[in-house]
């Protein structure tokens, strides 16, 4: 473990080595972006590596991270950057974490979220099934050190599903009061077994449904990715299940391939595709949809957060 390189893909996805390459398309000219080179990218960049934060921006590879740390929004990523789950789509390395949950990362997000001036922030994980709970604690330890230092910040997580953990551990998550609570799908129940092994479709609806019931204030928020095999009658499936765990903001994006090694791409979604699920989501009654191709967990979630606050207040007659 001491000798792992996780800049080698091989050594990063130790699972994914002997599985068949496939052909990459070349992307279409909607899902193009630039290189990230603007100083305000540089200056975000730094202060992630004076704070040692890992951001899934970098572990992802997120096609806007050019834009988002050139406006000083990132995602950190909390727990270390080896996940103990292998799901065929995820660029983020896999494998048994080589170190246990540090118990000064809560205070260094919080000195950076700090640093960023941030209005609005998304914390995110990889999953630790290695620790009894989950990481719960440590997610709840983290939005509470960001509440002490920047007050008027909004937090918003994406969490692991705690599928091995007492259902206490989710209790403790909520009972740390985030804005937003995610916990994203990522696909159709029929490409679980292929996409997503490590986890349970209504499991992860079942888990947003509880938020609800332990918080029914709280924001609730789920996504998936597009392009994997899936046909147009699951997505509406899959729109129609959210919404009765009460889910309130959709989030639809276009699967990329990291590497010859993970799930082939299917195909390229249209950007009238996505207009579409968009229009049909919301005559769902999600408060909040993003459905275009470059759509991400956290992409211009501080806007999206601010919509949906005004959304549920028209709802409720107070706007």
């Amino acid at each position: 473990m001491a000798t792992r390189d996780l800049k080698i893909p091989s050594q990063r996805h130790p699972e994914k080595a002997k599985r068949p390459d496939t052909v990459q398309p070349r992307k279409p000219d909607w899902i193009r972006v630039k290189a990230p080179t603007s100083d305000g990218y540089k200056q975000t960049r730094d202060i992630m590596r004076e704070n040692k934060l890992v951001t899934v921006c970098e572990e992802a590879g997120c096609p806007n991270v050019g834009e988002c740390w050139s406006q000083g929004h990132a995602t950190m990523m909390i727990m270390g950057e080896v996940c103990t789950r292998a799901c065929t789509f995820c660029n983020i390395a896999t494998g048994k974490p080589p170190e246990s949950l540090d118990v000064f990362e809560p205070g260094r997000v919080a000195d950076a979220v700090k640093k960023l001036g941030l209005n609005h922030v998304v914390i995110t994980s990889v999953d630790r099934d290695d620790v009894e709970d989950g990481g719960a604690e440590h997610f709840a330890q983290t939005i509470r050190a960001v509440r002490r230092q920047s007050p008027t910040t909004t937090i918003e997580i994406l969490t692991p599903d705690f599928i091995k953990c007492a259902p206490e551990a989710l209790e403790v998550v909520v009972a740390a009061k985030p804005d937003v609570f995610n916990h994203n799908l990522e696909t159709v129940p029929g490409l679980y077994p292929e996409v997503r092994p490590g986890a349970r479709y209504f499991h992860s609806l079942r888990l947003l449904q509880r938020v609800k019931e332990l918080d029914s204030s709280m924001f609730t928020k789920s996504g998936i990715m597009v392009g994997l095999g899936e046909d147009r009658q699951a997505v509406i499936q899959v729109m129609d299940d959210m919404r009765a765990a009460d889910i309130d903001f959709l989030t639809i994006g276009q699967y990329l391939q990291p590497t010859p090694k993970h799930h082939v791409l299917d195909r390229f979604v249209t950007p009238d595709e996505f207009a579409a699920y968009e229009k049909a989501a919301f005559g769902k009654g999600f408060l909040m949809v993003s459905a275009t191709p470059l759509t991400r967990s956290s992409y211009h979630a501080g806007d999206d957060f601010a919509r949906l606050r005004e959304a549920r207040l028209k709802k409720l007659g107070q706007a």
